[in-house]
């Protein structure tokens, strides 16, 4: 089945109707293009030593440091413009909760797919499989796996796949069992159609609706496991950007009054992670026709 142009118009128009998801959908939109174009709107680059001053550490927001340039959310300890960290940060988090997610739906497509429609063996062995992920909980299995591979985005990637796939395993199957016992899918079994085709062209399709939806939210939880593991130094190394690091440097400062170091990182995951919830919340309303009114 393919989704015509009509029906992606009548989708939008359906998603414009909520003044707050259209707020949210323009917040997202402006947070993905700060993110994007930081180093182009970030008026330093916080990981360059060559553009650090410790004589600029730690001065509250509106400061002017010694060369005349205004830090508007004020510095860390290490003398980094806060609003040019949360834009870099927040371009590592987008990356890794959107690469994670990315690569989990792929795995957990083929999974729940494979088990719906082979049943059997295939089903049992792969839903077990599903049950015994499903039973640690994310943020212990994260620290499990990141305590063996060690600090980096790409082991915080695979982290947050070995996390994700199953959910979507779940999902997956779930809505594969229901439109394999349509006509339209019979029909392609007494065609003789190659497994393969009746998956991919027929069956996947009609699948994608719920699973946008679990994606998307899986986004804003990817981000925010990135920022807690990152928070507990067990994530991104300190030399690259992550508003989970950013809000540790200024955990310790808190109760010397230096609210802003964590406080600001703290409202720019806040709102991302927000943002990503209400799109989702109208996606889930309007791609399932069950909760149209």
């Amino acid at each position: 089945m393919q989704v015509s142009p009509s029906i992606w118009r009548v989708w939008v128009a359906e998603y414009a109707e909520s003044r707050g998801a259209l707020l949210g959908a323009v917040l997202l939109l402006g947070i993905l293009l700060l993110a994007v174009l930081a180093p182009w709107v970030a008026p330093q680059n916080p990981y360059d030593l060559a553009q650090l001053d410790i004589l600029n550490a730690k001065l509250p927001p509106g400061q002017l440091s010694i060369d005349g340039m205004v830090f508007w959310l004020g510095t860390d300890e290490q003398g980094r413009d806060l609003w040019s960290g949360i834009l870099y940060g927040l371009r590592t988090s987008l990356w890794v909760g959107t690469l994670s997610t990315v690569l989990a739906v792929g795995c957990g497509l083929v999974m729940g797919l494979s088990a719906a429609y082979f049943g059997g063996w295939v089903d049992t062995v792969i839903m077990r499989l599903v049950d015994f992920q499903l039973s640690f909980p994310a943020i212990l299995l994260a620290l499990i796996l990141l305590a063996i591979f060690g600090q980096g985005a790409d082991k915080v990637v695979i982290a947050l796949v070995a996390i994700q796939w199953a959910l979507y395993a779940r999902t997956v199957r779930a809505s594969a069992l229901v439109e394999r016992q349509k006509e339209y899918i019979q029909a392609a079994q007494v065609l003789n159609l190659p497994p393969w085709r009746i998956l991919w062209k027929h069956l996947l399709p009609n699948c994608l609706p719920p699973l946008l939806v679990v994606a998307t939210v899986q986004v804003a939880h990817a981000i925010s496991l990135e920022a807690t593991l990152s928070f507990f130094g067990l994530g991104l190394p300190i030399t690259e950007p992550s508003l989970g690091l950013l809000i540790s440097n200024g955990f310790n400062h808190l109760m010397s009054g230096r609210y802003w170091i964590s406080f600001y990182p703290g409202v720019a995951l806040l709102l991302t992670i927000m943002a990503i919830n209400v799109v989702a919340d109208r996606l889930r309303d309007v791609l399932n026709p069950r909760l149209r009114k």
